[in-house]
């Protein structure tokens, strides 16, 4: 065969190939889609965070202190309503802790028989709520002193309990700068403690300056350890109330909530999702849930979400699970 052939021979496999190609391009349009669309939905499923619910105790506060339901129910009536977290609150076990000073005898016991009701029901034991053990933010560095060392028992307790913090107050001086390095130091101390316990001490905004966001991401800032964090709270957002305290009185003045859960998201080993009423299709009406659930996020959170009822027009349970629904509705 000459030159001549062999090359047009060549030009007409080239378009042969060519053609056969372009063929089964066309025989199969949806393929290269499909692939395209499969790869993002696996992207998008794997950069989605991996949220779990939780419970937060005070959501029962008053079956347990009014209604006479038993503290030590927590973890069956937590996994009757789906929950696979239990975040408990110190103070609802205090009458039976107080009458024995609190010995080691009966935080043994309390540790003891919750953690047989978390295993019992197969739920997640993550951090105890801790009131009422004395102010950590207060200037006098001897009272200061004594009440972090009365935090002592519960980060014990919270080890043994298999969880991953204790939650404490920052209350001691309504005064910034007063409040500011009292809380530094205080903070410290208690972390240094817990540290080689592997348990993380974390504060909640939770009344006067430790409402004010700003103010508390600076002393986490300032304290700087690996093991102290913020407890995120959509409510807690009150600075400034009638009578001046921490709590109780009509509050006069709110810090901005979402700038505030922006702002503590970067500090926070949990979320304290609070809520208190409800519209009829099931939106929370003092709280934007999806924007402020986009805020916790967005910042890159994985981790459990504890449910926190505190109102007063549906009864705890449906509370509860008014909150649960609008939370699953939001992350699924």
């Amino acid at each position: 065969m000459n030159k001549s052939s062999l090359a047009q021979k060549s030009i007409v496999t080239l378009i042969a190939v060519a053609f056969l190609g372009f063929y089964s391009c066309k025989q199969n349009p949806k393929k290269e889609t499909e692939d395209e669309t499969a790869t993002e939905e696996v992207a998008v499923e794997a950069s989605k965070p991996d949220i779990k619910l939780s419970l937060a105790q005070w959501s029962m506060h008053k079956m347990i202190l009014e209604e006479g339901v038993d503290p030590y129910s927590f973890a069956e009536k937590a996994s009757e309503w789906g929950f696979e977290g239990l975040e408990y609150v110190s103070g609802l076990y205090y009458k039976e802790l107080e009458a024995a000073d609190f010995s080691e005898e009966a935080m043994n016991s309390w540790v003891e028989k919750s953690k047989a009701e978390s295993e019992k029901y197969g739920l997640k034991n993550l951090l105890i709520m801790v009131d009422g053990q004395g102010d950590i933010a207060v200037p006098d560095e001897a009272e200061r002193a004594k009440a972090v060392e009365n935090h002592y028992k519960w980060v014990d307790a919270a080890a043994a309990l298999g969880c991953h913090s204790i939650r404490v107050n920052l209350n001691g001086s309504m005064e910034p700068e007063v409040w500011m390095p009292a809380s530094v130091a205080g903070l410290t101390q208690l972390a240094t403690y817990a540290k080689d316990k592997n348990i993380n001490i974390i504060v909640e905004n939770h009344g006067g300056p430790s409402s004010n966001a700003q103010l508390l991401a600076e002393v986490m800032e300032k304290v700087g350890m690996e093991n102290c964090g913020t407890l995120p709270d959509f409510g807690n957002f009150c600075i400034k109330r009638e009578a001046g305290d921490y709590y109780s009185s009509k509050c006069l003045e709110e810090y901005d909530r979402y700038k505030g859960t922006k702002e503590l998201m970067p500090y926070a080993k949990g979320v304290s999702a609070k809520s208190y009423s409800f519209d009829d299709q099931g939106n929370e009406t003092r709280v934007d849930y999806p924007r402020i659930m986009e805020i916790v996020l967005d910042s890159g959170y994985e981790g459990f979400v504890g449910v926190e009822y505190e109102g007063s027009e549906l009864s705890e349970e449906e509370g509860i699970l008014a909150t649960k629904r609008l939370l699953e509705r939001i992350l699924e």
